[in-house]
């Protein structure tokens, strides 16, 4: 049985209401305000909005949408494991219309994330257990929930329902994102912590959650390369094994810039710098699982920023 599996930061899958009037009094409200407007269907009705750092959540731009919708139907992947969605109405939603209900099975659970995207899972296989891990705390921090976002466990079946073919590790971790309103060098250090400590809570969920011939994938966009340090907890691991099931993968098709690294999801350019590229959105395997793997690949982007989301898909293919 061929089986792809993937992972696709959708890059903020928002379906809140646009507004065209000016707010003022959205400079220091807390998130989930309610103003009076109109509806489509009623006048003078309350519309319940998001907030983030006083600003409105704003829906994904459509024709953005559209883009990362046709990327996905091109991949044609069995199972699909997503970032920076806002819901798993949002996720429906964006199945139904721009999918052609492609993903029959769809799974989000709301996690920590104060700009409110999730992780989640499309599937054309049936979907087990659906697990979250988001109020997992690190020991050194016992007052906070470490996961940014969720670490979302999605057991996979086979068609008849009978036998779990893998369980899913999904995973959105800390950014390297800083405030301008703090310290950058601290800022950076805390961010990197967090990421650390992330990395060594989804070590001990694996040992706790799998054995060593188990089949399972860890993947997701992890916010730093292959080799960063914050993520040796669980890239390194020799108890777990982990593989990197995008070593030496194949793109759809040619970039701009010639590039002798073509194991990259993620290019950030900095004024003034050369552009850095990195495997930001990772596959890893459990032992059992690589030596199933057949293929790997890279769904390539058109335009340097992007298209439809500053990451690129990257998925494998497994005969299991």
């Amino acid at each position: 049985m061929t089986i792809s599996v993937g992972t696709f930061n959708l890059n903020n899958l928002f379906s809140r209401f646009n507004f065209y009037a000016e707010i003022d009094s959205l400079e220091d409200v807390a998130d989930g305000v309610t103003f009076e407007g109109h509806t489509a269907d009623a006048e003078n009705s309350m519309i319940k909005v998001r907030t983030y750092k006083g600003k409105l959540v704003k829906q994904k731009d459509p024709e953005e949408s559209a883009i990362i919708a046709e990327r996905i139907k091109r991949m044609n992947l069995d199972v699909l494991a997503v970032q920076e969605v806002e819901d798993q109405d949002t996720l429906k939603e964006f199945n139904a219309t721009l999918l052609d209900n492609m993903y029959p099975f769809i799974g989000v659970i709301e996690g920590n994330d104060p700009r409110l995207i999730d992780v989640g899972i499309m599937s054309k296989l049936p979907i087990g257990g659906l697990t979250s891990w988001q109020y997992t705390v690190h020991p050194d921090d016992s007052g906070r929930r470490i996961f940014s976002r969720d670490v979302l466990e999605v057991e996979i079946l086979d068609a008849t329902r009978k036998k779990t073919l893998f369980t899913l590790y999904n995973n959105h971790l800390k950014s390297h994102f800083v405030d301008f309103r703090t310290d950058p060098v601290a800022g950076a250090n805390a961010s990197n912590l967090t990421r650390k400590r992330q990395s060594e809570m989804l070590a001990q969920i694996l040992k706790k959650q799998t054995r060593p011939n188990s089949n399972y994938i860890v993947l997701g966009d992890m916010n730093d390369p292959l080799d960063a340090a914050f993520l040796n907890a669980f890239t390194q691991d020799p108890e777990l094994g982990l593989v990197n099931g995008l070593a030496n993968p194949t793109e759809t098709q040619s970039f701009k810039e010639e590039l002798s690294n073509k194991a990259w999801t993620h290019r950030f350019k900095e004024s003034g710098k050369p552009a850095e590229y990195a495997l930001f959105d990772q596959i890893w395997l459990s032992p059992n699982l690589a030596a199933k793997q057949t293929k790997a690949m890279i769904d390539r982007r058109t335009l340097l920023s992007g298209d439809g989301s500053d990451h690129d898909p990257a998925w494998v293919v497994l005969e299991i």
